[in-house]
């Protein structure tokens, strides 16, 4: 592979720009082509699952990633710290989602095994919290320049990251800004992203006629489900603003900032890390026909582009080796429901497939937990169409309403739903009736048994009977330190060694003390 700087100056030249986005012109063409001759339609339903997490050191500090932890099936992210699993797709029912959470479970052990060896943990945990020894302001900040090219030093060694950082940073003038309650500050590369961690549920629909509904549907329902799910309340307590002269003690008035912060502040750091330069992370729009993502992919803001012959290894399969400038482009396509149009389906044979990436959701405490959303969504996509169920007619602005509100306030969020009955309804104890209800059926619908429902969908339900997700824990715990006289900085730190404990043990959150 070429060296980095000179791909990255490569990626920003005038010329490969153009030279890109012809392909993905020419290869759009080819795939709407291919996607109404019927060759994107498959046998079934299918599964699969993305899941983020980071390593800390043996005194629950930020980490680099151990190298022998990639040796196994996981990847890398943006970060040093960040490491990234993937379930291979299986069939949508009862045996693929036991194979789903076996997968996933084993996967986690594995690099868990391996990192214990090196002296480090991965955590299942949606923001960090705890910095490195040098501390988070100069972690996140950390910049070498070689030949006009700006190397974040604690970011993946990765042309394609780099190149990313590089276009954002000539759009915003060299900086870019973080603004969410308690903290105004700027960096020198978009690496602060990399505080978060998600999970991403993928689900593919057999029938590309159907997909529109499907889309649709999902977009209602980004706020009840993300709600159920928050779990980044707090950055590193030095990164917020101080009034004493003694910036390790966090905020000028912490019960203040309790109550002021996001219950899901990763969906901010991650929209503010890119919009500065472009407003590229949003919930999307609705679409009318399978095609119209397509051709948003087309129109999108061009970024970090590469050209197949810099990276390719002839090793590829077909679908990337015929749209791998599309499918390069789809990987900065940063929107909360993202469509994913070819690739390798579940089903055998030469087919592609349509799937739909659900975005907007924080990483678990646990595997149990994390495979639970990914039944909720997938069993409430299917319930929910099964049934024609009318709330895929919410109007975009009350979903995107609904689900701004769920990142601030969580469970108490000012909620959009549409009923069974054609009803709009803010009542929250109806919109989790319905979403749970749905959920099941369509879990039923693809023959799950009611046992792997009750295993991975009664964790949440728990979640909104008791009015707890991991984001109301962590605020509880730390209010806890404050009201027995700790520092903010201790009551953070405290919390988040709980955390990692009892995330360690496996036991659903609705159950920590």
């Amino acid at each position: 592979m070429a060296d980095p700087v000179d791909l990255v100056a490569r990626s920003l030249a005038d010329e490969t720009r153009r030279e890109f986005d012809r392909r993905v012109d020419q290869q759009a063409g080819r795939l709407t082509d291919a996607l109404r001759a019927g060759r994107l339609d498959n046998p079934d339903f299918g599964l699969g699952l993305e899941l983020e997490a980071y390593a800390v050191d043996d005194e629950g500090r930020l980490a680099h990633v151990p190298d022998a932890v990639f040796e196994g099936r996981c990847e890398r992210e943006l970060g040093r710290h960040n490491v990234e699993f993937n379930t291979e797709p299986s069939t949508f029912d009862g045996p693929g989602i036991a194979a789903q959470a076996a997968q996933l479970e084993r996967r986690v052990r594995k690099a868990q095994s391996v990192a214990e060896e090196a002296g480090r943990e991965i955590v299942l945990d949606a923001m960090w919290t705890r910095p490195p020894p040098e501390g988070a302001r100069e972690y996140l900040a950390a910049t070498t320049e070689r030949e006009g090219v700006a190397l974040a030093e604690n970011m993946t060694d990765s042309p394609r990251y780099y190149a990313i950082d590089n276009d954002v940073l000539a759009r915003t003038e060299g900086e870019i800004a973080l603004s969410v309650p308690g903290v105004e500050e700027t960096f020198p590369s978009l690496l602060f992203e990399s505080l978060t961690s998600s999970v991403q549920p993928h689900v593919q629909i057999p029938d590309v006629e159907a997909f529109p509904r499907y889309y649709n549907t999902a977009l209602g329902t980004l706020g009840p489900v993300l709600a159920l799910a928050t779990n980044s309340p707090l950055l590193p307590p030095e990164l917020y603003d101080f009034g004493d002269g003694d910036e390790s003690a966090g905020p000028a008035d912490p019960y203040a900032l309790l109550e002021a912060t996001h219950r899901e502040l990763r969906i901010p750091v991650f929209e503010q890390s890119v919009n500065r330069a472009w407003e590229k992370v949003r919930v999307p729009r609705r679409i009318a026909r399978t095609t119209d993502a397509i051709d948003r992919l087309v129109a999108d803001q061009t970024c970090a582009p590469f050209l197949r012959e810099w990276l390719a290894d002839g090793d590829r399969e077909e679908f990337a080796d015929r749209f791998w400038e599309l499918d390069h482009k789809r990987g900065t396509y940063w929107r909360w429901l993202r469509t994913v149009v070819g690739g390798q389906p579940v089903a055998q044979g030469d087919r592609w497939s349509v799937r739909l990436e659900y975005r907007p959701l924080p990483t678990q405490p646990t595997v149990t937990e994390t495979v639970g959303l990914q039944c909720l969504v997938a069993g409430l996509l299917r319930g929910l169409c099964a049934a024609d169920h009318p709330l895929a007619t919410l109007e975009r602005e009350a979903a995107v309403r609904s689900f701004y509100d769920a990142v601030a306030n969580g469970l108490e969020a000012d909620l959009a739903w549409i009923t069974a009955g054609g009803d709009r309804t803010s009542d929250r104890d109806a919109i989790y009736d319905e979403l749970f209800a749905f959920a099941r059926r369509g879990l039923r619908e693809r023959g799950v048994p009611t046992a792997t429902i009750d295993e991975f969908l009664s964790p949440l339900e728990a979640r909104w009977r008791e009015r707890t997700t991991p984001s109301r824990w962590k605020l509880e715990r730390v209010r806890d330190g404050l009201d027995t006289g700790e520092r903010f900085d201790d009551a953070v730190r405290e919390m988040q060694a709980a955390y990692v404990r009892r995330s360690g043990a496996g036991d659903p959150i609705t159950q920590w003390p």
